[in-house]
Parts: structure tokens; sequence; C-alpha cells
């Protein structure tokens, strides 16, 4: 019997994750070298600070500081740093040293994939990076090797747990959003600066990734457009509950056919009204999930545990493990499935319904005058519904409205709230909030 081969792994970053996965390494060493042919060996795992306290005991002769060295001399290189620099620097040398890359990192992938892509295939070695999105589940080999014989028309995500956890808590608790917020830091699900979620920068990083796989076309962080959930209140959220949505903060990506005839790709992030029936509408707390339509496939939805140390390592060990297999197995590393350069489409060539609430003068024909204005920028009204509010210290009465829209193209939305927003019984536009799944 032929002595197995030991394949050196390198490890960049040591924090919730990174140790889940080096315990796993260490722990699970026997049933790793059986499905993949050879035994996976630590060699290193390199850090910033050699005396930081770490959730999980690893043998400390493990740490270094000098990750350079340590990715030189390494067949696999498991990238959990974050950030843009110096994790871009030390993925560019492991790959141009010969070895295979497993990386976590939404950001540096959205800002500049194809260049670490390019790097990949000219060394002929293997980037994976499926815990870049939606953390356990697997969806971006699916997306990328289980559909590629299909044509994805469109993806909907819920790509960020901690905007899913806050909106959920708004929905079932009637909290205000500053409450929620603080609910999730409590937690643990949101940062003590959870800027990169609730202004959406998180999600808008994976629905590039997300993008540039269902349409085999490399998108940027630059072409997603990108709004938050911090405008969404608890009023929105009950109003919503009252017509039968439920509001989510949605990654969007779909092939479109703009005014002009040119086809395209649409991506987006934004706070978004699902029918209470749509599968995403049932995503809680701080589960993720992604909707995918397919022309052959039909619909698909793939759930799971979007965060998290143990969950997200089981995305690295699974990209790892198919890394060492083809190391072991021979033949070139996979490759980016770029074959098309389908243009970035700007949101106004979205396709979709708005949800507008409006505070107006109680006052005959306004109604009227709004229902005019819509009908002249070529906008429908599929529900309107009114309620009267007395203020207490002035007793003037004004109306709330709650307009959903039928759908229509994004500029002729924008549009028609601007032009309601200049009309002299308008006294404010309270909330404006897309509408998918209708």
């Amino acid at each position: 019997m032929s002595e197995v081969r030991t394949l050196k792994v390198a490890l960049l970053g040591c924090g919730n994750v990174g140790a889940q996965v080096a315990r796993i390494l260490i722990d699970d060493a026997d049933a790793l070298a059986a499905r993949t042919g050879a035994r996976l060996e630590l060699q290193g795992i390199a850090v910033r600070n050699l005396d930081a306290k770490r959730d999980v005991e690893l043998p400390q002769e493990l740490f270094t500081t000098d990750a350079e060295v340590l990715v030189k001399d390494a067949d696999l290189v498991i990238e959990l740093m974050g950030g843009i620099e110096p994790a871009r620097t030390l993925i560019l040398t492991a790959m141009r040293h010969g070895a295979c890359v497993v990386s976590g990192n939404k950001a540096l992938l959205a800002q500049d994939g194809p260049t670490l892509y390019e790097e990949a295939d000219k060394a002929g070695v293997q980037l994976s990076y499926e815990a870049a999105v939606a953390g356990a589940i697997p969806i971006l080999r699916p997306i990328r090797d289980s559909l590629s014989g299909d044509r994805i028309t469109r993806v909907l995500g819920i790509v960020n747990g901690t905007t899913n956890f806050i909106l959920d808590q708004m929905d079932s608790t009637g909290a205000q959003f500053a409450d929620a917020l603080a609910e999730a830091q409590r937690l643990g699900y949101a940062e003590a600066d959870p800027t990169a979620d609730i202004e959406g920068y998180d999600a808008a990083a994976k629905a590039a990734i997300l993008a540039s796989l269902s349409f085999h076309t490399r998108f940027a962080l630059e072409d997603v457009s990108c709004e938050g959930i911090t405008s969404v209140t608890a009023a929105d959220i009950a109003a919503a509950k009252e017509a039968g949505f439920v509001i989510k903060l949605l990654a969007i990506a779909e092939k479109l056919v703009d005014e002009d005839g040119k086809t395209g790709v649409s991506v987006r992030v934004h706070p978004t009204l699902l029918p209470r029936e749509h599968p995403l509408a049932a995503v809680r707390g701080a589960f993720n999930a992604v909707f995918i339509e397919a022309e052959n496939a039909g619909e698909l939805m793939f759930y799971g545990q979007g965060a998290g140390g143990t969950p997200t390592a089981s995305a690295v060990l699974g990209d790892l493990v198919s890394a060492a297999r083809r190391i072991v197995l021979g033949g070139p590393g996979r490759t980016e499935t770029t074959t098309g350069h389908v243009p970035s489409l700007p949101i106004d060539a979205a396709v979709t319904s708005y949800y507008i609430g409006l505070d107006v003068a109680d006052q005959p024909g306004v109604l009227a005058r709004i229902a005019q204005l819509f009908a002249e920028h070529g906008v429908s009204i599929e529900i309107m519904r009114q309620t009267i509010h007395r203020d207490a210290d002035s007793n003037v009465e004004s109306a709330e409205l709650r307009i959903v829209t039928h759908r229509a193209r994004e500029a002729a939305l924008a549009a028609t709230v601007e032009a309601v927003r200049r009309l002299d019984v308008i006294n404010s536009v309270t909330s404006v909030l897309r509408v998918e799944g209708v």
C-alpha cells in the first residue's frame, strides 16, 4: 500500500471562523485524509497578536506573525483575515508559489476578484470562496456547477444575518430599529460598529459575487446599487404587516432588457416588501436564504445559517477538501466561469413595484390629484389605503396614505415619487420601499 501524501496547510487569521477551521483540521484529520486521499497538515496560523485570547485551545507552536514565509511553503492557503490588505498580497504570493487558496473574504473578492481570478488561472491553481456568501449554505458551488447547464434569470438573497435579525425583531415584537439593533449587538449578531451590515455594504459585496457567478460576467462592488435598512421604521413594518407583507433586506441580481432594448444585469441591495407567502418571507432570525430562478430548473431555494464560526468553517472545509482532491488527482485548477460580458444596468432599468407612505392634507380632491399624477407618469396604483389622523394640539386633521403600485420601471416610479413630493397637498413622503414577489 502506498504512503498517503501530506499537503501543507497555512491558515491566515484565527478569529471566530479561523479558530474553528483549525480545530476541525486537527480533530478530524483522519476523516479529512480519507476524503481527500492526503493528510492535511496544519503547518501554521498567521496572526497579528500571538498572545490574544482565543475561544478554541490550539497548540501555541502553530502561531506565527510571519504570514509571508508561511504562505510561500504551503500547498493550500486558507485566508480568513478579512479586509483588502495584507490579504490581497498574501493570496497573490501564495498562488504565485503554487498554492491553492480558500478565502472567505467577500470584500476583497467583490473589489478585486478579477485580478485574483486571473492570477489563479496563470498559476494553474484553484481559488475557492464558498464561505464568502451565506456562511454554511452551499450556494456558490451549486450555481457554478449544478446550474452550469441552465440559464439563471434572477437571484434574490437574504445574505446578511444581522439585518434579517433586526427586521425580524421589528416585525415580530413591534420594536423600533434602534432597540432591535441593540438586541442584535447584545446577542453578538451585530458588531459594535454595525455600519457594514445596516447600510447594506456587506450584502452588496455578496451580491456582486452572486451576480458574477450567476451571469458569467465580472461584477464589482461599484456595479451594485446599495441601500441599507436605517430608514425602515416600526410604522413601515406595521403597515407592511397589515397589508400582508414582510420587509427584508434583499440582494437582487437579475437579467433585464432596458428601454433601449439592451440586455444587461441589474445588481442591487435594498429593503424590500415580500408577500408573507413568499418562501423568503419565512426566513427568521439571523438565518440566510438564496432564492434562484432559472429557465429550466425553475425556482430553487437554499436556506441555512449565514454566519457563525462553526457553520462558516463547514463551508471553508468543503472548499479545502475539493482543492486538496484536485491536487491529489492532478489536473488544472478550477477557474472562474466568466464566459460572457453582460453589461451592468443601473437600478433605473429595474422593473419593480413601490410601496409609498404619504402624509397628506385631509381635503376633497387629494386622492384624485395623486391618482392623476401617477397616471401621467405611466404608473398604475394597485392598492391605496387611507387612515385619518387628528393632531391633539392643533386639532388639524391629516390623512396617511399607503400606496402599492403595479410593476413599472424604477425610473418611472422614482420620477412619480418626486412629482408627488412637489404637490402642495403633500405634507411629507414618509417612506418609499420596493416590492418584489407579487
